[in-house]
């Protein structure tokens, strides 16, 4: 009699095959879950689409945040007390509300801080529509000295376990990240505390040790202490001005590409929903060098800084600066080494008033400092006004910034009909709003305005393109759904295969074309690019793929009808934190989908206890108590299908659900026995039903010496439809407290 492999090691491991010599799984009865679940409160809604500012040709819209001399928010402002003027004129105001992002109180916040020794809350799989606020915690490397990158590490910490709240869509982005950093956007814990661990000092970049660079003297006047008659006040001050010149050009370069950066992730935020906004960290830049150095360096720095500014206007972002270096002196330090001249009556220039004064030197380095220090913070203090936030200077407690930028979430919305002529690039490339409140004691923060430039023929040549059109699609954090795609990314690991990822697509057939051949078959052709991106934002592998499908008109009719399956293996080189993005594009139409989904693969040399990925499988009533009771499975080949299942992961009510990982690194010996394996289900983050916790032990199922647990639910015919989260927790609990557990998300539905 032929046994079935277990569908977990089916997928997991072993891919399509059967075996002879592996012991079904053994009887069990599946749980059944509550009937009837609470159905969950919905985050309260503004009663306007995606809480965005809009700029169409019919309508303008503006979000304008109203605060008291205090900084609170001003909540109770009536339309009568706001006007509106674009260049100079007044306008007619069509729609008027106050769109409201509470956070909860702090004291809240504190008490569901999360126990580091708990069982892990999985997280919720946002959909745009859940989304209230997106921030991008932007962490300025190329600019950030060696100090203010641990104060910055600390802050993102502190915000992840404290301040982030539900519906909240975050990215973690470092300027000096490539292209991926856009994957980073999540709702997930484990992906930003691990763009947290890349968050380091760049020490190949501007940033310095500590916020300003050490006082140094110059060959020349190093020449001069020593007694060197050739060297005159002129001498030191063409040196010094070299190295000027030599600074501001290195600091030029790194600015463009913080600006740069910015204006990247701008552009990548521009689709996403909810109230968007961007804290940068930074040690700040200069918009303007010195006129010694001419004036196009600046003039292109400032223009760059405009054409930003106005991309975050039309794409309704909001810039919040932090100067990471906190409150911060100018005198000199144990860092400084000045050399003064001992000679203080020898080449004295008239024209460098001080030249030898030891007093005067230490001024000048002071007050450069002090310069350096004003001219690096208008940077940030300009880029947040113009685009309707604020700067946070001078400030030790980053952390407090933060939590001000939080409060500061919600805001009025405005709109008004504009005039056809303010589109028209040839009346006025930039469009200036002025806003006024009418009520004393207010502060009023808003937009500065907005550009009316039409799209150059490069730019639509590269919306058409669909290499780009691809890559957009990856980069998106939410599926492009021209074609249904889902992703389910399955961890493990085996002896032939090392570490791997096991991804499974499901296809929606009835999104594709396929074409009736001649022979009576029908054929769809389609390309998937595969990528996965590290924690530091960078691709590190690529898997390129071209399916054509040849099915009868029986099978095409099943596809039709419950879509099909598709799976690939992606070889790992090493433990960490990846991002899977998979996009797929139907030759015949360029119909596109997309799906993505973040898998950790962790080092099982270091870290002990761990589980594989969860792999799920469907079935009846009927076939699970045929299953169950006969352990006769020749009669039960092709009735399930586990690859479909993991893929699709749709479920209907009434019937049986079953899970199953493999765990690695456990203690097999029956003096031994440590770990107990649970189950838990979850619905919009609540928890409604746990398993008894089963222990490890010397009869459980084992496949190439590792243990595997499996466990199953009945789906009950009055559960409520929607998303559910199924996990699998293991825990050593015999010496130091170790819990290790994967989780997965599925649909339940009528």
């Amino acid at each position: 009699m032929k046994k079935l492999v277990p569908f977990f090691i089916v997928m997991a491991l072993a891919g399509y095959c059967y075996s002879q010599d592996i012991t079904p799984i053994p009887s069990m009865t599946p749980h059944a879950l509550p009937s009837l679940l609470p159905t969950p409160v919905p985050p309260p809604s503004s009663g306007v689409e995606n809480d965005v500012v809009k700029i169409s040709t019919t309508l303008i819209q503006l979000d304008v945040t109203v605060t008291d001399k205090s900084g609170r928010a001003v909540t109770d402002i009536r339309p009568d007390e706001i006007e509106i003027y674009e260049n100079g004129q007044k306008q007619d105001i069509s729609h008027f509300s106050f769109i409201s992002i509470a956070r909860k109180p702090a004291a809240e916040t504190e008490r569901k801080k999360e126990d580091k020794t708990a069982v892990p809350t999985p997280p919720r799989t946002l959909k745009p529509e859940q989304v209230r606020r997106t921030i991008a915690l932007v962490v300025d490397d190329l600019t950030l000295s060696f100090e203010s990158a641990h104060r910055v590490r600390a802050a993102l910490k502190k915000f992840v376990d404290e301040q982030m709240q539900d519906g909240d869509l975050v990215g973690i982005i470092r300027t000096g990240a490539g292209m991926g950093a856009l994957q980073q956007f999540t709702s997930d814990k484990r992906q930003l505390y691990a763009a947290i661990e890349r968050v380091r000092w760049n020490g190949s970049a501007r940033g310095k040790f500590g916020s300003f660079d050490a006082v140094e003297p110059t060959n020349a006047e190093r020449r001069r202490a020593m007694g060197d008659a050739e060297v005159h006040a002129d001498d030191i001050k063409t040196e010094r001005d070299f190295n000027n010149s030599s600074r501001e050009f290195r600091d030029t370069v790194f600015t463009t590409g913080t600006l740069g950066a910015l204006k990247f992730i701008v552009g990548g935020m521009k689709e996403l929903p909810g109230r968007k906004s961007v804290v940068l960290f930074s040690d700040g830049f200069k918009l303007f060098n010195n006129v010694e150095q001419g004036t196009s360096d600046a003039t292109r720095l400032l223009d760059f800084m405009k054409d930003l500014i106005a991309d975050a206007n039309r794409a309704a972002v909001v810039f919040y600066t932090i100067d990471a270096r906190g409150l911060e002196a100018t005198s000199l330090t144990a860092a400084d080494s000045p050399i003064f001249d001992p000679f203080p009556t020898r080449n004295m220039d008239p024209s460098i008033p001080g030249r030898d004064d030891p007093m005067a030197n230490m001024s000048r380095s002071i007050s450069d400092r002090s310069g350096e220090l004003f001219e690096t913070q208008q940077g940030l203090v300009y880029l947040a006004k113009e685009t309707g936030g604020f700067p946070i200077i001078n400030q030790n407690d980053l952390s407090g910034g933060v939590n001000k930028i939080l409060e500061d979430q919600s805001y009025y919305l405005v709109a008004y009909q504009p005039d056809a002529e303010t589109f028209d690039p040839n009346v006025r490339r930039f469009n200036k709003i002025e806003i006024k409140i009418k009520r004393d004691g207010t502060k009023v923060r808003y937009r500065s305005g907005f550009f009316t430039s039409p799209k150059t023929p490069e730019e639509t040549a590269l919306n058409l393109n669909p290499g780009s059109t691809l890559m957009k699609a990856l980069a998106s954090p939410f599926a492009v759904n021209g074609i249904d795609v889902k992703l389910n990314a399955l961890f493990g690991h085996s002896k032939k295969r090392g570490y791997y990822v096991h991804s499974f697509l499901h296809i929606d057939a009835n999104d594709l074309q396929f074409k009736k051949m001649s022979n009576g078959e029908y054929q769809t052709v389609f390309d998937i690019l595969a990528i996965s991106y590290g924690d530091n934002g960078q691709p590190v592998d690529k898997n390129n793929m071209t399916a054509t499908l040849n099915v009868k008109e029986e099978t095409y009719k099943k596809f039709l009808d419950q879509g099909f399956a598709y799976s690939f293996v992606f070889p790992v080189k090493k433990p960490g934190a990846y991002q899977m993005r998979v996009a797929l594009v139907e030759r015949s139409t360029n119909k596109m989908g997309s799906a993505n989904q973040f898998v950790e693969i962790p080092n099982l040399k270091k870290e002990g206890l761990t589980l594989s990925g969860v792999v799920l499988e469907n079935m009846t009533v009927t076939q699970w108590e045929q299953f169950s009771t006969s352990q006769v499975l020749d009669n039960m080949v092709g009735q399930t299908d586990p690859i479909e299942d993991t893929s699709k992961r749709r479920f209907r009510r009434g019937t049986v659900l079953r899970f199953g990982v493999e765990v690695y690194n456990s203690k097999l010996r029956p003096d031994q026995m440590k770990v107990n394996l649970q189950a838990r289900l979850y619905r919009e983050g609540q928890l409604v039903y746990q398993s008894k916790e089963t222990p490890i032990n010397e009869s459980t199922e084992l496949y190439e010496q590792q243990a595997v647990f499996t466990d199953a639910v009945v789906l009950g015919k009055l559960l409520q439809p929607g998303d559910y989260i199924v996990q699998v927790v293991a825990i050593e609990s015999v010496g130091k407290k170790k819990i290790a557990t994967q989780w997965v998300q599925f649909e339940v539905v009528e």
